[in-house]
């Protein structure tokens, strides 16, 4: 997997100077890495005090927020098993794989407003990643259980004549029905 570095740097007089430093450094003459834009509007950011408590939330978040996501992954792997090469095609964010999410990235002012404040927005990613855990919980029982219940029907299907339903083998017609000195029994012999 591509590895991504996000990098802010001390500003120049505007955000572009810094940005034409940074990447002459990086790429013009040494071609170090590919650069792309990284645009975090203005945030109402608060008093001291309140990005101090923020930033414990936050660290719990981001680790939360990471284990869904390698949940996701994960179970995306597995239920592609047969597909381990389809696994990447359908790993999206908003639609688009996950390295152009990543270098095209745009802020979604209409899901995280940026008049709110970081505390405020932080809560909304914390709902919104919680609905995708409970998601993902939901459809894997329900994946699970389908799972479980297609294995036993193919197990009673593949399996010897002892446990297996005859009804698909023998008719109603290969019977002797209503009469007196007949009875037919059903004997299975192992090869």
């Amino acid at each position: 997997m591509t590895e991504f570095w996000l990098i802010s740097a001390p500003g120049e007089k505007t955000c572009q100077q810094t940005w034409e430093k940074l990447h002459a450094a990086t790429t013009k003459h040494n071609n170090l890495s590919i650069n792309s834009k990284f645009n975090i509007p203005d945030l109402k950011v608060g008093t001291l005090d309140v990005l101090v408590g923020l930033s414990d939330e936050l660290a719990k978040l981001d680790a939360f927020v990471e284990s869904v996501v390698k949940k996701v992954a994960q179970y995306m792997a597995d239920v592609l098993e047969d597909s381990k090469d389809k696994v990447q095609e359908n790993l999206l964010a908003n639609g688009v794989d996950l390295v152009t999410y990543i270098t095209r990235f745009q802020w979604d002012m209409a899901k995280y407003p940026i008049k709110q404040s970081l505390k405020n927005i932080s809560e909304i990613i914390a709902k919104g990643v919680n609905q995708i855990d409970n998601d993902l919980k939901a459809r894997a029982s329900a994946y699970n259980n389908l799972k479980g219940n297609l294995q036993n029907l193919e197990r009673k299907n593949a399996g010897s004549l002892l446990t297996r339903s005859l009804a698909d083998i023998v008719k109603k017609e290969d019977f002797v029905l209503d009469s007196e000195y007949l009875v037919t029994l059903l004997v299975i012999v192992p090869k």
